[in-house]
């Protein structure tokens, strides 16, 4: 069975049926030194729609600023179609930034994305590519997101942007990314936007993806990058909190394991965190649980005992105190959410 059949098999559509949409076309403006992971992850996305449905829903177009070959951050060179002086008609272009950071050397292509401010294109930013488009101004009163190292300086330069710590941002025609795996969460989105949560699935599914990340989950930020790396024990004691959820250490046992007495251990995390060791350990360990109830098929009793707490009530009360939902709820909720493909593993191959 071909690859478009078994899809349109699944989802009850067949080809004769449906209208045809005009393709969406994506241009990629690759940067010296940009992501590649991010970059494979959002054009590989799009790709595979197509490849799944049989359809060609997505057109892409990469682009360099002079038309030349880009070097990625890894050093591989990657041709483009097009230079930003003979661009197609385009519905949407993403900028795909530099890792780390160029804050200098992009003035041509910054005055370039300023002219196509009134443009009827949206724009879209992957990992760093969000701080051209702020320096365009084309992310002003806007929500918008950019890798967790950047978040701060975006923030700082640029006080009329919304810059959120989320995963992805998709604010009107403005798309924006933090890098690495999340452009796959962001085109995903925009496909099942666009066709449907079946697709995006489906898609989600060739990857090996275990699931569609949404925008409002957040980047996780190393502690090192919040705090610095001149706490070692705050450091020290927070791993030994992640390293040991299935059977908590007491706030004692900690500050006896990094060398500390525990007064001045809470002092730590009252400086540092605004809050106290027990809080801290006990909000990992929820994190934990939700990740759980939202990714295993372990029962809530099970997901309970291998978060540290004792029994099904304590572990349902101190969820519902934290998320507002009791775990039975979230897993309900969760699995209301999450479309159901439908797909016979052995009718789709990647």
């Amino acid at each position: 069975m071909k690859q478009c059949e078994a899809f349109e098999l699944a989802t009850g559509k067949h080809a004769t049926q449906a209208r045809k949409p005009a393709p969406k076309r994506f241009g990629f403006l690759l940067l010296p030194n940009f992501s590649l992971i991010a970059f494979s992850s959002a054009v590989e996305s799009l790709r595979m729609a197509n490849w799944i449905t049989g359809e060609e829903f997505y057109e892409t177009t990469l682009i360099s600023h002079d038309g030349d070959a880009v070097s990625s951050s890894f050093g591989i060179k990657t041709l483009v179609d097009h230079s930003l002086g003979d661009l197609p008609e385009l519905d949407a272009i993403f900028v795909c930034g530099a890792s780390p950071i160029a804050r200098t050397g992009n003035e041509a292509i910054i005055g370039w994305l300023r002219r196509q401010g009134n443009a009827r294109m949206a724009f879209g930013g992957i990992g760093t590519g969000s701080y051209l488009l702020a320096c365009a101004g084309l992310l002003n009163n806007f929500r918008a997101t950019i890798h967790w190292w950047d978040l701060a300086s975006l923030r700082e330069e640029f006080p009329s942007t919304q810059v959120t710590n989320n995963l992805f941002e998709i604010d009107g025609d403005r798309y924006t990314c933090s890098g690495g795996t999340a452009a796959m969460d962001m085109m995903l989105f925009l496909i099942g936007q666009e066709h449907g949560l079946e697709l995006a699935a489906s898609v989600s599914e060739q990857f090996v993806y275990e699931r569609m990340r949404s925008s409002q989950e957040q980047q996780r930020i190393p502690l090192k990058a919040r705090i610095g790396a001149n706490q070692p024990k705050l450091i020290e004691a927070v791993t030994l909190m992640e390293a040991n959820i299935e059977e908590p250490l007491s706030t004692d046992d900690l500050a006896h394991h990094v060398g500390v007495s525990r007064r001045h251990l809470e002092r730590l995390f009252k400086k540092h965190l605004q809050t106290v060791p027990s809080k801290y350990y006990l909000d990992l360990r929820l994190e934990h649980a939700r990740q759980l109830l939202r990714q295993s098929d372990k029962t809530v009793l099970q997901i309970g005992l291998a978060c540290g707490f004792s029994s099904a009530s304590y572990f349902s009360t101190a969820y519902r105190n934290h998320y507002g939902v009791t775990p039975r709820e979230e897993r309900k909720r969760e699995g209301s959410e999450q479309p159901k493909t439908g797909l016979g593993r052995s009718s789709l191959q990647g």
